[in-house]
């Protein structure tokens, strides 16, 4: 078959893949799987070379092709490719579950267990371990008619996740604000108002033409003098795809929350968990409802006296009690005063091209990498640019950046696999990641400013990168990110963001983009002074996120169905101190939860930051650049992928468990007291 999809080059041909090659693509593709799945189930005896192996290969392969389906659905959406990708989910989710329940295959597994696992390597045997235990959770051991049922539930599922991401984008890119007085435009950058301006024209209107982009709506709240505009982005970002806001119910994202809770549910149900969450846990560093409830409270009552407190001089410094649209406004006035630094001040000094060349810099002077631009490879989007990674001049991975907001784009910041690292019998590939942000694009004379928040996010997600490409596992199943503890894949991330406050590093980072004058002193003095300001505010949002989802999928019951905006409520007033409107619909928007990978698992951000700091504070305590402690990190936690139990790998690099400490002192939070 002549389709873009099927070629066998290191790279996506993404010139020529479109919306008619997705479906016959795929299909053949899981014919194919399906007959060699047929062919590795019947070897005898069954051993790691002849079963194993081939699996990697085949799981790999599968992976790589629906990669760039998945990805252009993301950052390239439209009509007819998102209508080729709903058609596919039903079929992959079918291949998935069907090889996930052959009990031919987990038979196979467990024969070779028993036979050669005595004699298999560390990674060999995590793998088997790794294997038998998804069999489990895929309900192998289920009577064929719960075997069917689990399946379609799946199914289900996997069209539902799909189904809320895509309102919540119909419902981003539906909505408009039209300006034609100046006046209320009064403290946005000149990059969002040169922005609206050219939409306007486009659509031939007067005036400036604002839409519901991340970085609009971030300045919008956080810059806009005039209470009137910050209200109606607050009310169409935080009612989009519900019963409320300017586009009430054309996407209600309300009856497919509670599509997918009953469903997740019920497949729990049938694998014999009490939960969703306790089934989620069965692969996760925590290990129990009430260790991930203990550990959102103990945090809580750290952090909610700390929220409190900032919360009431935040009030008092605005003279009135505040909405939920003048929070960021405020805040950000207050930082001002206090720190003499903005956001938007600090924007001049983080062109992209600048902080890309530091932030590539701090890679190598940790692990000795290098990372070099290549030219003329084919991608989505004009501005997608593909780089190369190198160690002691040998290529070890790639990766593609895709740095600007854009109309059917997803919002948000993320990385994922294009390619997975693998080195088998069968033949070699390299890493390569999707590097995803939405940043403000370039101006007509100038490259893209980056507010120092996202050269944040630009380090978290290249800290997402490097846990991929950076791994030394053969087998695809574990290598990079593949078969970590969810709770645990966000330490690599969130560790490198520690970066983006250090000193020395913003002085490589930045550079004026008219100047090329390095952020001066001064300045470089009070941003970093900023780091725990609103630390407890910051910290109870991430809380009230995490304890509502996990709440949500814990105590979910069928007779009383969701129950999501009553749990939400009850959450928020056990942690929540910002006041929000009884309108506000955040969940309908929570991709995180009801389209990603996050589900029961929301905590994980928090239980990773712990992790993060903890292993930042060995840097701190031998230096921030020790290429010896790198060197272990690099060993112990970020090439290990998920060849080795997460809390195992952190104890061999830390010497001890995890404690809590170095991020509540990170963020200037007291230590709470202990609980009599």
């Amino acid at each position: 078959m002549d389709n873009p999809l099927l070629n066998q080059d290191p790279l996506p041909p993404f010139g020529r893949i479109g919306a008619a090659d997705v479906e016959p693509g795929i299909g053949a593709l899981l014919g194919e799987a399906r007959n060699e799945i047929e062919s590795i189930a019947t070897r005898e005896p069954p051993t790691f070379a002849t079963v194993v192996e081939p699996l990697e290969e085949l799981h790999h392969r599968v992976a790589r092709i629906w990669s760039p389906v998945s990805h252009l659905n993301a950052v390239l959406n439209s009509e007819p490719l998102r209508a080729a990708y709903n058609a596919c989910l039903g079929p992959l989710s079918a291949y998935q579950t069907d090889l996930a329940q052959n009990e031919r295959l987990y038979r196979a597994y467990r024969s070779i267990e028993a036979r050669e696992g005595a004699a298999l390597d560390p990674v060999r045997r995590r793998l088997i371990e790794h294997t038998l235990q998804d069999f489990t959770l895929a309900g192998v051991g289920l009577p064929q008619a719960a075997k069917a049922h689990y399946k379609q539930v799946m199914l289900e599922l996997t069209q539902l996740q799909a189904r809320f991401e895509e309102n919540v984008l119909d419902a981003t890119n539906a909505w408009s604000h039209h300006v034609t007085d100046p006046a209320h435009l009064r403290g946005l950058n000149e990059t969002v108002l040169e922005q609206s301006r050219r939409r306007a024209q486009e659509k031939q209107l007067e005036g400036w033409l604002l839409t519901l982009d991340q970085p609009t709506y971030v300045a919008v709240v956080t810059d806009a003098q005039s209470p009137q505009l910050r209200r109606a982005f607050y009310t169409a970002w935080a009612t989009r795809a519900s019963d409320q806001g300017p586009l009430a119910g054309r996407w209600d994202n309300a009856p497919v929350i509670e599509q997918i809770l009953a469903k997740r549910h019920e497949a729990a149900q049938v694998l014999g968990f009490e939960s969703f969450a306790d089934y989620a846990l069965a692969k996760r560093m925590a290990r129990s409802r009430a260790e991930v409830l203990g550990f959102l409270e103990e945090l809580a009552r750290a952090a909610r006296p700390a929220a409190e407190r900032e919360f009431a001089e935040l009030e008092a410094f605005a003279g009135q009690p505040l909405q939920a649209w003048d929070v960021a406004y405020y805040s950000e006035r207050l930082q001002q005063q206090r720190h003499s630094v903005s956001q938007e001040e600090l924007r001049p000094y983080f062109p992209l091209p600048r902080v890309l060349d530091g932030l590539f810099e701090v890679a190598e002077r940790l692990f000795g990498v290098h990372i070099r631009e290549r030219t003329g490879v084919a991608v989505w989007h004009p501005d997608v640019r593909f780089f190369d990674i190198e160690h002691n001049s040998r290529p070890i991975g790639s990766f593609y950046l895709d740095p600007y907001a854009r109309a059917h784009k997803r919002s948000g910041a993320w990385m994922d696999e294009c390619v997975g690292r693998k080195h088998l019998a069968s033949g070699d590939a390299l890493p390569v990641a999707y590097l995803v942000l939405n940043v403000l694009p370039p101006g007509q004379d100038r490259p893209a400013l980056l507010t120092h928040d996202d050269v944040l996010t630009l380090f978290h997600e290249f800290g997402h990168g490097l846990h991929h490409l950076l791994t030394r596992v053969d087998f695809p199943s574990l290598a990079g990110i593949n078969g970590v503890a969810w709770d645990a894949v966000e330490l690599p991330s969130q560790f490198l963001e520690n970066y983006a406050w250090d000193r020395q590093v913003l002085g490589r980072i930045s550079g004026h983009f008219q100047s090329g004058e390095p952020l001066p002193e001064a300045l470089t003095q009070r941003l970093c002074a900023t780091r725990s300001f609103h630390a407890g505010l910051q910290m109870v949002r991430q809380l009230e996120f995490a304890l509502f989802d996990f709440r949500l999928h814990a105590e979910y019951d069928p007779a009383r169905g969701a129950r999501v905006l009553e749990l939400l409520r009850q959450v928020r007033a056990q942690v929540g101190v910002i006041p929000v409107p009884e309108w506000n619909r955040f969940p309908m928007s929570f991709g995180h939860i009801f389209a990603g990978g996050y589900a029961a698992g929301y905590y994980s951000y928090k239980w990773a930051e712990v992790l993060a700091a903890d292993v930042f504070s060995a840097f701190e305590e031998h230096g921030t650049f020790d290429r010896t402690t790198a060197q272990r990190y690099l060993e112990c936690i970020l090439s290990q992928g998920g060849s080795r139990d997460a809390l195992e790998a952190f104890i061999a690099f830390r010497g001890r468990p995890p404690q809590v400490q170095a991020l509540l002192r990170q963020h200037g939070i007291s230590a709470p007291a202990p609980v009599t």
